[in-house]
């Protein structure tokens, strides 16, 4: 492979710095030069080297994300829209998350059937159109094209369940579950006649935990049963067999586990897409790479996150915690990074469990503002750079104080990712090949995105 390095010029650099106003800032650009200094520091690039292909980065539409924006002034909801999903004055986020039934982020329990109705002749989706719906629309309007949504259950109907509620655990009682798989097929039937088209389905919402909110429970059998003998192939005779299926959607500390089971029966294992997986149980990577390793065929997408216990506006410490498993995640192999609420309001709501917690936007209702916390633009350092269909290549660093992640887009250019999370500022110097060098400098607490042009 030829080298474009020496075609290169400048280097652009954006940055978003603590105790500075950079945010999402273009800086002054590094200039390539030859190199003609004896110190190292290099942070190298190796676009030769090819590892995963990305399917795109984004957040969650929920019931709390949309009543929250339905009482911001009009124009508010429009600049949350264009924060978000516009490629040139946002992030362009390009793969995004709902929910099937209530969750925890929905002011109370609801599904989509009165109670007993095992024929489904019942189905209304008249909850999500309220608010929901909407919402998703309007999003898809702004981004356009590259939009894609994946929907995930955190409990069937009540009267499908063991405990007879949607909250509380209890597992899928057996004689339901090819009606819980219809209910997902006619779930994708009514939401593409209203216009939007599901990418993505995950079998359940964290399937190990009982929660006070909507939960449901499987284990790593019954998740594979469920797949190969209901929902793949029900989706397959409705129509649907172009939707991508997802295991797990939980905690990285048992994802190899988890996956294995799945992945060991061909039966089940021919309609399932990939796993997702959580970050509340740490980092973990090494899971990614078990089931990278294992099973290469299979994908790998971060599905949820976000910082529990409510609103923390302006904690810097948060958006690195964003930044620090955004780039490990996606060095151990992910093809996407999905975070949870795009939006709360100011008390890390509305919830009916009570589970309050953070998000990117903060909307303050009572005051009517809106609050861009650290981790919107840490996010943002990769999302609004790294375009579907990038590709991850080789990158090293040579301090552990710099984390660093590196991809080549579709048209050509190349992105690398490097974060700062200690208190001092740190030189590096960036090459592609040897022999030219771009002398740059991370400050303390920072992050940076440089882009090389495929022009340049």
């Amino acid at each position: 492979m030829t080298s474009r390095a020496s075609t290169h010029k400048t280097i652009r650099v954006f940055q978003t710095a603590r105790d500075t106003w950079d945010r999402l800032t273009e800086k002054e650009p590094i200039t390539v030069q030859e190199d003609t200094s004896s110190w190292n520091g290099f942070l190298n690039i190796y676009p030769d080297v090819k590892y995963q292909t990305i399917e795109g980065f984004g957040g969650a539409f929920t019931e709390a994300a949309a009543i929250t924006l339905a009482k911001m002034a009009p124009h508010f909801r429009v600049e949350v829209l264009t924060a978000y999903f516009d490629a040139n004055r946002g992030l362009g986020y390009t793969l995004c998350r709902t929910h099937i039934n209530s969750c925890d982020f929905s002011l109370e329990n609801y599904s989509y059937v009165e109670d007993g109705d095992d024929s489904l002749s019942t189905f209304d989706i008249k909850r999500d159109r309220a608010h929901l719906i909407p919402l998703i629309q309007d999003a898809k309007s702004v981004a356009g094209e590259t939009f894609r949504l994946f929907a995930s259950p955190w409990s069937p109907p009540g009267w499908m369940k063991t405990t007879g509620t949607m909250n509380h655990g209890g597992t899928l009682l057996p004689e339901y579950r090819r009606t819980w798989a219809q209910y997902i097929a006619k779930y994708l039937q009514t939401y593409r006649e209203a216009g939007i088209d599901i990418w993505g389905v995950t079998v359940q919402n964290e399937p190990a935990a009982v929660q006070t909110w909507d939960s449901c429970n499987y284990t790593a059998q019954e998740e594979a049963d469920f797949v190969r003998d209901h929902l793949g192939p029900v989706l397959d005779a409705e129509g649907f067999g172009d939707v991508n299926i997802i295991i797990w959607d939980h905690n990285k500390d048992s994802l190899y586990r988890r996956a294995k089971v799945a992945y060991e029966d061909p039966e089940a294992s021919k309609y399932i897409w990939g796993a997702g997986f959580h970050w509340y149980s740490g980092d973990h990577f090494g899971d990614l790479d078990a089931v990278h390793h294992v099973f290469p065929d299979k994908k790998l997408l971060f599905t949820e996150g976000c910082v529990e216990g409510g609103v923390k506006l302006g904690d810097w410490a948060l958006g690195e915690r964003y930044g620090h498993h955004i780039i490990g995640d996606l060095n151990h192999w992910a093809n996407g990074w999905v975070d949870w609420n795009i939006v709360l309001d100011e008390q890390g709501g509305p919830n009916h469990a009570q589970n309050y917690c953070d998000a990117p936007i903060i909307a303050d209702v009572a005051n009517q503002r809106l609050h861009y916390q650290p981790s919107y633009y840490y996010i943002g350092h990769v999302a609004k750079f790294v375009r579907p269909g990038a590709v991850r290549i080789g990158c090293s660093v040579y301090t552990d104080q710099l984390e660093c992640v590196a991809f080549e887009n579709p048209d050509g250019s190349i992105v690398v990712v490097v974060m700062n999370r200690t208190d001092s500022t740190i030189p590096y110097r960036f090459t592609t090949e040897p022999g030219k060098v771009a002398v740059g400098t991370s400050l303390a607490h920072s992050i940076q995105t440089l882009v090389i042009d495929s022009s340049n």
